[in-house]
C-alpha cells in the first residue's frame, strides 16, 4: 500500500467560541489557570489523554461537543471571561513597564538562550536553565517589558528517561510534531519563508526561522533542519545537548551568530543583548563584527560599544558547569574570522581563555561572556563571591 498523501480533517468552532482558537495559539493560556480549565470543561477525558495540548485538543474534539458547549450558558460564560481576560492582557498597556518606564517604551532586549522551559507540550528545555529563561518571558510579558526571545528549534528536544528492569537508563527521543505546537513560520516581506545564513567551517548553512508567542513576548526560534543543508548541518536543530563537542560548539554559532543576524533581518534593533548563559556568546562575535563595518572601527573600539550593549546572567561559576571547547575546534570552526575583525589568532582565542587555560588550550564560554559584557549577575547571590 502507498501512501500519497496525508488528509485530516479538523473540527470546525462554532462562531460563538472561535476566540478558543485565537488563546490555544498563545502560550499565555500555560499560566493562566483559568483557560486550562476552559479546555478542560469542554472534554475532560480528551484533554486529559491528549496531555493538555491546547492546538492537538482542538484538531480532535468532537464536532457534537463544540456544538454542545457552544449552547451551554454556564461555559459561555466562563469562555466569554476568560477571552476577556486574553484580549484585554494583549492590548492593555497599563503595565509595571510603561507605569514605571515609559521614557523607555521604545526601547528593546533580546534575550538568548540555548533553551526554554514554557511548557511540557514545547520540549525545548532540560532543567533549570530553561525553566528559568521560560519563567523570564512569561514574567515580561506580564510586567510589560520590550522584550524579544531568541533560541533554537529542537525536533526532538530533549531526551526521556525511562528505566529498565535492571535499573539502567534507557535515552528514548521522541520527534515533535510541529502541526500540533503553538508555533509558526516567520516569512519575509514577500511572503516567502524567511531564511537567515551564516558560515560554519567555511560553509554555508542556511537558517529558517519559527515564532511562538508567549503572551505579549515573542520567542524566535532557529532550525537549521532544511532541504538545502547537508544531513551535518540539518541534524544541529534535533536535539537539546545531543552529540559530540562539535556539534555542540556549531549549535552555539547558530544560536549567537544566528540570533543577531535574524534580528537584523527582522529590523529588530535591541538596546541591550542579554545572555542566559555563555551558550550565546559568539553573538558578541557577530556584533563587534557588525559594529566595525558599520561604524568603519577598530575591534577594540567596537568592543566596547558592545560592552555597553551586552549582559550576562550566570547559573554557576563551577568549571564543570560551564561550556568549554578544545582550542583546536574553535579555531577549525573559526578559521580566518580573526583577519575578517583585524586582530590575531592569539588575541582572538584568549577571549575565552584565564590564565589557566592557557595551559589547557581550553576556550571558555563563560569566561568569554563574562570578559565582554557591560552588565554580569547570577542566579545566586553566592556567585558574587566567585566573579
Amino acid at each position: 500500500m502507498y501512501i500519497f498523501n496525508r488528509l485530516t480533517v479538523v473540527p470546525k468552532l462554532p462562531e460563538r467560541i472561535k476566540g478558543i482558537q485565537e488563546i490555544a495559539e498563545n502560550l499565555w493560556w500555560c499560566w493562566n489557570t483559568e483557560s486550562l480549565k476552559l479546555f478542560k470543561k469542554i472534554d475532560k477525558e480528551l484533554w486529559e489523554r491528549l496531555e493538555k495540548n491546547p492546538i492537538k485538543f482542538l484538531k480532535q474534539i468532537s464536532q457534537t461537543k463544540l456544538e454542545e458547549v457552544a449552547k451551554d450558558e454556564e461555559f459561555l460564560r466562563e469562555y466569554n471571561k476568560v477571552y476577556s481576560d486574553f484580549k484585554g492582557y494583549m492590548e492593555n498597556n497599563n503595565t509595571y513597564y510603561m507605569n514605571n518606564y515609559e521614557k523607555y517604551k521604545n526601547k528593546c532586549i533580546a534575550y538568548f538562550s540555548a533553551e526554554y522551559g514554557l511548557d511540557e507540550t514545547m520540549p525545548l528545555y532540560s532543567g533549570g536553565l530553561g525553566i528559568l529563561s521560560g519563567d523570564h518571558l512569561k514574567s515580561a510579558s506580564d510586567l510589560g517589558i520590550p522584550l524579544v526571545g531568541v533560541g533554537l528549534m529542537y525536533k526532538e528536544g530533549y531526551f526521556n528517561q525511562k528505566i529498565d528492569g535492571r535499573g539502567n537508563q534507557l535515552t528514548l527521543f521522541a520527534k515533535s510534531d510541529l502541526d500540533n505546537m503553538p508555533i509558526k513560520k516567520v516569512k519575509d516581506e514577500k511572503g516567502r519563508d524567511l531564511a537567515i545564513y551564516i558560515t560554519i567551517e567555511n560553509t554555508k548553512v542556511m537558517l529558517k526561522v519559527w515564532v511562538i508567542n508567549v503572551g505579549r513576548v515573542k520567542l524566535y526560534l532557529l532550525d537549521s533542519d532544511t532541504e538545502e543543508n547537508s544531513s551535518k548541518y540539518r541534524e544541529l536543530s534535533y536535539r537539546l545537548y545531543g552529540g559530540g563537542r562539535e556539534m555542540r560548539l556549531m549549535q552555539e554559532m547558530i544560536l549567537g551568530i544566528g540570533g543577531v543576524k535574524l534580528l537584523k533581518a527582522l529590523n529588530i534593533v535591541p538596546n541591550l543583548y542579554h545572555m542566559n548563559e555563555g551558550h550565546s556568546a559568539f553573538l558578541i562575535i557577530e556584533l563587534i563584527e557588525q559594529i566595525m563595518k558599520e561604524k568603519q572601527v577598530s575591534f577594540e573600539i567596537a568592543k566596547e560599544f558592545v560592552k555597553t550593549m551586552t549582559a550576562v546572567t550566570v547559573h554557576t561559576p563551577v568549571p564543570a558547569g560551564n561550556e568549554i571547547f578544545d582550542i583546536d575546534l574553535i579555531e577549525k570552526m573559526f578559521d580566518g574570522k580573526w583577519d575578517d575583525l583585524g586582530i590575531s589568532k592569539d588575541t582572538f582565542l584568549s577571549l575565552g581563555m584565564t590564565p589557566n587555560d592557557n595551559y589547557k588550550k581550553a576556550f571558555n564560554m563563560g569566561v568569554f561572556a563574562l570578559k565582554i559584557a557591560g552588565k554580569k549577575n547570577g542566579v545566586s547571590k553566592l556567585h558574587r563571591r566567585c566573579f
